[in-house]
């Protein structure tokens, strides 16, 4: 759920700017930038809810499709939520904005698809103001299918994913999922003035974007806000899937970090007092909560019965056919799993066998005995040798970066567990089921990373953003790729709709053509999805067991 900071040149600070493009919303005239370089109009910061503050904190978003004035300034991005890692400036839980790229001309009748956005970050970080979609939008009318972009944001940590009794009493749960359905509506009531067609929108995102998107995916009629979707490193199961009270404890340990309010964290009745203090102590609150937690990412999608967003397990919706059967791009990085493994652990067979069972141990999954999850294990792990070359950076050979000999087999089951059997069995069902897909695996080289990181969980956004700076001939080509293929599915359904730029043609994943594009910028090409076959199919042969993840 990692997201890198994209160190793309906000484009819109660059040359002369001609006469501010202007959007009728309602009765208020929208006022945004003109990228003159770029040929772009960019719109931000418009309110697609109101400020989830005082009684409205902690309670779903409330959908504002217009605005209470005569103009609006759209001139630059709004305000992150609420998070560490940013200054304070430049957070607020007044934060529930969104932000539209298109191309300068575009009129209201355009009718142009739209590739609307969800970042990723664990669930606890992020922002739209670090995706700059200048050069997806500028490659989009060079190759003649002219898109218009959509990203937002949405609450983070505590506030956009409340754990606990009192949050599932108060059926409150997965809050962000919630402002990402307020966000595809505003754009269900809106995308038409900035020349956008409504019926034509694919939603992507990265990590937990990506998570995010897939857990729309289990609603069948999310149709009515997407007719596709692209999940770049992410499926509905990749994170931790529980019920809320299963992280009862992160939540007293943000309701304890609240001044005023610490003396009622183990109370089940926090919600009064946290909606009476002030944007400060709440993020006093989210701070400690983060420190204290005995997970890396405590927040994130939690099953929330009949009726919310994950009824039950993904596996057992997918074995019931309940999905959205839209046509649908997933893929990966070759090694997922080596930014979530530390790499100063002492990776011994008996930690890693630790570790497995107290995730995936009763009461946390209730499908399985000790014994049987025990035996798995054993069972797990003789697929996973503790052989180095066998091991995650993949094709490095018996490297072990002078870190644990272990390390290499615990990033290799990781990235596994996690993400490559998520989206190998997501792509095999919903194949089954006839809906159109395509799969990829990402193995450009990342020099830059250290190198016990190999190919790892995130290098593909600067990719598909165009953001590879100082790249060399084969990373700016595989980049110009990528954007072809992403912008051609979001206009055709079909990533190889033989425009733009000349490229290996993409198959369609199909069960009696399973295959993969390999994204290379020395070797893009089809390889079959078979790597990793016997680990894998034992994963998935136990989804009730592996379909809890360490929250990655």
């Amino acid at each position: 759920m990692f997201a890198p900071t994209l160190l793309i040149s906000f484009a819109l600070g660059l040359g002369v700017y001609a006469a501010s493009p202007e959007v009728q919303l309602g009765k208020t005239t929208l006022i945004g930038r003109d990228v003159t370089l770029l040929q772009q109009d960019f719109f931000g910061g418009i309110p697609f809810a109101e400020p989830p503050l005082g009684d409205l904190r902690l309670q779903l978003p409330v959908l504002q499709t217009s605005l209470n004035t005569t103009t609006f300034d759209a001139s630059n991005f709004g305000l992150s939520c609420l998070q560490s890692g940013i200054p304070v400036s430049l957070i607020s839980e007044d934060c529930l904005t969104i932000n539209v790229f298109r191309p300068s001309g575009t009129t209201s009748n355009a009718s142009l698809p739209v590739m609307f956005w969800t970042y990723g970050g664990g669930f606890q970080a992020g922002t739209s103001a670090e995706f700059n979609a200048s050069a997806i939008v500028a490659q989009s009318v060079a190759r003649g299918t002219p898109i218009v972009y959509v990203n937002f944001n949405y609450r983070l940590g505590p506030l956009g994913f409340p754990q606990g009794q009192e949050s599932a009493d108060r059926k409150v749960l997965n809050l962000a999922q919630h402002d990402q359905i307020a966000a595809l509506t505003w754009v269900q009531e809106n995308i038409g003035a900035f020349g956008g067609d409504k019926n034509k929108v694919t939603v992507f995102g990265e990590s937990a974007g990506a998570i995010m998107t897939a857990v729309q995916f289990l609603n069948p009629d999310f149709s009515k806000f997407a007719r596709a979707a692209i999940f770049e490193s992410g499926s509905a199961a990749t994170a931790l899937t529980f019920d809320a009270q299963h992280r009862q404890i992160d939540w007293d340990n943000f309701v304890s970090g609240v001044p005023g309010c610490e003396n009622l964290a183990t109370t089940n009745n926090t919600f009064g007092c946290l909606k009476s203090v002030n944007t400060t102590a709440i993020l006093a609150g989210l701070l400690l909560a983060q420190d204290e937690s005995s997970e890396e990412f405590p927040w994130s999608p939690t099953i929330d019965g009949p009726g919310g967003f994950i009824p039950e397990l993904p596996s057992q919706l997918f074995a019931k056919g309940i999905f959205a059967k839209l046509p649908f791009i997933s893929g990966t990085n070759l090694d997922e799993g080596t930014l979530f493994t530390p790499s100063t652990g002492n990776y011994t067979t008996e930690l890693i066998e630790s570790i497995i069972i107290a995730n995936f141990s009763p009461p946390a999954v209730a499908f399985v005995s000790e014994d049987q999850l025990v035996d798995a294990v054993a069972k797990l792990l003789e697929i996973y040798p503790d052989i180095p070359a066998l091991g995650s950076p993949f094709n490095t050979g018996n490297d072990t970066f002078g870190l644990s000999p272990g390390y290499k087999r615990a990033a290799a089951l990781d990235g596994d567990v996690s993400f490559q059997s998520q989206r190998r069995f997501w792509i095999q069902t919903a194949s089954n089921a006839g809906v159109k897909t395509f799969g990829y695996l990402f193995t450009e080289p990342q020099p830059e990373n250290p190198p016990f990181l190999g190919v790892s969980h995130g290098s593909e956004v600067l990719y598909v953003y165009g953001g590879v700076e100082n790249g060399t001939a084969s990373e700016l080509a595989l980049s110009a790729t990528m954007i072809d293929y992403w912008v051609s599915f979001a206009t055709s359904l079909n990533p190889s709709d033989g425009k733009g730029i000349p490229r290996p043609t993409w198959e369609q994943y199909t069960p009696e053509n399973q295959v993969l594009i390999q994204l290379n910028g020395d070797n893009t090409t089809l390889i079959p999805d078979d790597y990793r076959k016997e680990g894998i199919d034992f994963i998935n042969s136990m989804p009730l067991t592996f379909h809890h993840r360490r929250s990655l």
